[in-house]
């Protein structure tokens, strides 16, 4: 098989209210699944406080780290939304209300409406490409690899529909799970560590489960070649034999 290039992505996820735990964060599963099937792998994501400084270097780090980097959070109408002015900091750019950021808006809200904390939100760093909102209209936008979303679940997942033609993708990862009940994982580790090395660009991880009646696993293959994962569940399977006869 052809193998295509690693195409990787960090996640940045902003807010006080996610590390203080009134609020629980759904975005990053939410951009995970919807990166996998084009070919682009999450490797990190961190979760920051509203702290202007560890924002710009955060996102400084990670668009030099990742071929794309997502933010979410602190892109609204209040003074903490310190997100943009970090996005512009980060790329020593300069930062100013836009014309059509604000005609975004203007969908939503009459010119009375339009307030000074509203208008903030039609602060885009420049250069910067707008990214459609369908929910709420006030806009996302992408500098560079930096695609910068809005907190709010349903907002962000709204967002993401203008992302996909912006990405190129790489290789596509593909996954296998075999469960397996009554059976412990120190176990099957010695063995599970063999089949891994029999296959080098497969990664093989066990994750046991229980309630109150079984204990069991589910081991999980994932590799960019569906026939070798094939090939790597009849190991699995085997394995699972094998235990539950000694």
């Amino acid at each position: 098989m052809t193998q295509r290039k690693t195409v990787t992505a960090g996640i940045l996820l902003i807010g006080d209210e996610l590390l203080s735990g009134r609020t629980q964060d759904t975005n990053l599963a939410e951009i995970a699944k919807f990166l996998g099937p084009l070919g682009v792998q999450v490797r990190e994501a961190r979760i920051l406080a509203d702290d202007a400084d560890t924002i710009r270097d955060s996102v400084r780090s990670f668009s030099e780290g990742y071929d794309y980097v997502f933010t979410t959070g602190g892109i609204g109408p209040t003074h903490d939304d310190i997100t943009a002015d970090c996005i512009a900091a980060a790329f020593d750019l300069g930062i100013s209300e836009r014309e059509d950021a604000l005609n975004a808006l203007r969908q939503r809200y009459s010119d009375a409406e339009l307030n000074e904390a509203r208008r903030r939100m039609a602060r885009i760093p420049d250069g910067a490409s707008l990214i459609d909102n369908p929910v709420s209209q006030a806009p996302g936008f992408q500098t560079r690899n930096v695609f910068t979303l809005a907190g709010v679940p349903q907002i962000m997942r709204g967002m993401l529909s203008d992302i996909t033609h912006r990405i190129q993708g790489g290789a596509k990862v593909y996954q296998i799970t075999v469960s397996a009940s009554d059976i412990g994982e120190g176990d099957a580790a010695a063995r599970l560590a063999a089949i891994e090395a029999d296959y080098p660009g497969v990664s093989i991880g066990s994750y046991p489960w229980f309630n109150e009646e079984l204990r069991g696993i589910n081991f999980v293959a994932r590799g960019q070649d569906e026939a070798v994962l094939m090939d790597v569940k009849i190991e699995i399977e085997a394995l699972i034999s094998d235990l539950r006869k000694a």
